[in-house]
């Protein structure tokens, strides 16, 4: 990519894309088509056609997604797969019809089969059935991959498509209902803590700049409790979904940003077509490798806080799929490793959540 080269970063507001817009920004690239889902919203074909159309971005990162932990999968099954499939199937054809040079797509891990071999490498995609609670957002997914792959074989184009791992960082989502594990875990242990302390003022800037389901600060003690019990922050005690046993793998979103960068520097799909056979699983995984048991990672973000209370893990709710590491191989072999383990990116998030921001759209619900 040449310097000003004009670049399109979809969803840079959020966990991925802010992460990709500071790496590029500190990489020197200067010139940036920016638009916020006030100012362009993806699931209208007729108006990304006609950004497309008016911008010319020569390089497109698509992190702009609809997503959730377990509860929110769940729960808005419908949402997860249409949104998902309109954002996708508009921005890369659109691309497509004013001839980008090459667009990233960012995928998910969920793609793989419940069952799949461990570590999954990415070849067991489509192998056997997926884990029922993500069903709809991996489909979605699965889709843009063929989507990118199938571009590229029918009309020339040059669209890779990574997998994260589950990502944490900056501009993470903390909404207790629809936040993924880890940092819905940082903000029940870091709010039952000032429970225990008996610290309403930090319970209180905390609702301020997170409501919960319509509650704030300025609420009755009593309707902030309520609203704690519900998420099973109960001081003392913190509720986690599952048995705590299944095994996660955790990527800081800053390395994820970093590696998506060196792949549309480095990587062409070329690069990922195997020649002579049928073209299959031209993605890349995006990992570190490693994994850690819910129940642990509950442990460090106890230790790095302070926090001295139980953890009560609610068996009645589903554990999600039990062990999801990938197989980092590929991404390996093309150059990139990441350097954050667990403990240190921890530590780096919840300096990050107490530090006062300028406003509630750097907690990722805006």
């Amino acid at each position: 990519m040449e310097k000003n080269a004009k670049i399109y970063v979809a969803g840079h507001l959020g966990l991925v894309g802010s992460a990709l817009l500071k790496n590029l920004k500190n990489k020197g690239y200067t010139h940036f088509l920016l638009r916020s889902i006030d100012e362009l919203d993806l699931m209208n074909q007729q108006a990304v056609f006609d950004f497309f159309e008016k911008e010319k971005p020569e390089y497109v990162f698509l992190a702009a997604a609809k997503v959730g932990g377990i509860v929110a999968n769940f729960t808005y099954r419908g949402q997860f797969i249409y949104e998902n499939l309109q954002i996708q199937n508009n921005v890369i054809h659109a691309s497509y019809l004013n001839g980008v040079k090459k667009l990233l797509f960012l995928g998910s891990t969920c793609i793989y089969p419940r069952e799949a071999p461990q570590p999954m490498p990415e070849d067991s995609l489509l192998t056997s059935p997926l884990e029922y609670t993500n069903e709809p957002y991996a489909l979605a997914k699965i889709a843009g991959i063929k989507l990118c792959e199938s571009y590229n074989l029918q009309y020339g184009t040059n669209y890779i498509a990574v997998m994260p791992t589950n990502l944490y960082g900056p501009n993470d989502n903390f909404d207790l209902e629809k936040s993924h594990v880890l940092p819905a875990i940082l903000r029940k242990v870091y709010l039952a803590k000032q429970l225990m302390e008996n610290n309403w003022d930090a319970i209180r800037n905390d609702f301020n700049k997170l409501p919960v389901e319509g509650v704030s600060g300025i609420d009755s003690q009593e309707a902030i409790l309520e609203k704690l019990h519900k998420y099973g922050v109960i001081g003392s005690q913190v509720e986690i979904w599952g048995t705590g046993t299944p095994l996660r793998e955790f990527l800081w979103s800053e390395e994820m940003a970093d590696a998506c960068v060196f792949a549309m520097e480095n990587i062409d799909f070329k690069d990922v077509k195997i020649e002579g056979k049928e073209t299959r699983n031209t993605h890349i995984n995006i990992g570190t490798g490693k994994e850690v048991t819910i129940r642990r990672l509950a442990e460090i973000i106890a230790e790095t806080i302070g926090y001295k209370g139980q953890f009560f893990f609610n068996a009645e709710k589903p554990d999600g799929t039990m062990r999801k590491l990938t197989d980092p191989s590929k991404i390996h072999s093309l150059g990139w490793h990441h350097k954050i383990e667990i403990e240190e990116g921890v530590k780096k998030l919840f300096d990050w959540y107490i530090t006062p921001k300028s406003s509630k759209g750097d907690f990722g619900i805006a």
